[in-house]
């Protein structure tokens, strides 16, 4: 089983390589990404990134509040998005 972990408070430039980078330390990543804006393609300042279920509690307790990139990071678990209306 896979988790997704939400990760705000990004730097600008941080590309998504970046992102697996930091937290393949805890554990394994699945995968990375970090959200654009659709009209400008710049970073909105946050990502997601996908884990292994039992890797997932150890990387938020290990990243959550660190530093990266000059910024504080928050990182939790993902929640479902809501229905668009």
């Amino acid at each position: 089983m896979a988790r997704t972990l939400y990760v705000g408070n990004l730097p600008w430039a941080t590309k998504a390589e970046e992102l697996a980078d930091a937290f393949s330390v805890h554990g394994e990543v699945l995968s990375s990404r970090v959200i654009t804006d659709r009209a400008t393609g710049r970073s909105r300042g946050f990502g997601f990134v996908e884990v292994r279920d039992e890797d997932a509690d150890t990387m938020i307790a290990a990243m959550n509040g660190t530093e990266l990139e000059g910024r504080v990071i928050t990182v939790n678990e993902a929640r479902p998005r809501e229905e668009q209306r």
